[in-house]
């Protein structure tokens, strides 16, 4: 990931992960360390104007600079910063940030938060397929597999049965009722 598209807190080696499981979904890729997404410490993100890294909230980081900062530490399973620093996005209404905190809540073990984070971002965007695969996989954590099924459903109507977000929804629904 190039050096200008975002700041993380903290390497990733010195933070304990806030929950377990996978850190990565379709749609995701990349990440991991040496790059300015893992070199920020102290709840800092990497500021590409400045050149360093800043406090979220005393700078005037742009939406896609949080955005993607946010998404990257979510995906790192830094749950509770990514949230902190998404929520920070002056753009509330952009269905990416509103994915990614859906996601970030559900990991976390709030799971109906996130559903209400996924539900928002699809009302905005009904063609995000990402957020229809988050939607999936929450509704395997509540057990409801015929939701699920829906999603994945609507992911192939949307992209087609060889997208990254449908692939990775049938693995996760077939690996849930084979109770895996």
């Amino acid at each position: 990931m190039p050096r200008s598209a975002i700041g993380i807190l903290g390497a990733l080696a010195l933070a304990a992960p806030l929950a377990a499981g996978p850190a990565w979904a379709a749609g995701g890729g990349g990440g991991g360390g040496g790059n300015a997404a893992t070199q920020c410490t102290n709840g800092k993100v990497w500021d590409s104007r400045q050149q360093k890294c800043v406090d979220p909230q005393d700078s005037r980081l742009d939406t896609e600079t949080l955005y993607a900062a946010g998404r990257d530490l979510a995906r790192a399973e830094r749950y509770g910063e990514a949230i902190r620093v998404l929520s920070l996005a002056a753009d509330r209404g952009d269905p990416r940030i509103l994915n990614y905190l859906g996601y970030a809540h559900r990991k976390q073990g709030r799971v109906r938060v996130g559903l209400g984070y996924y539900q928002e971002a699809l009302a905005i965007d009904p063609d995000f397929t990402l957020a229809r695969e988050y939607l999936g996989e929450a509704y395997l954590q509540m057990g409801d597999v015929a939701a699920a099924e829906r999603q994945l459903g609507e992911i192939a109507a949307r992209c087609g049965t060889g997208c990254a977000e449908h692939a990775e929804l049938e693995r996760q629904i077939a690996a849930h009722v084979a109770g895996g």
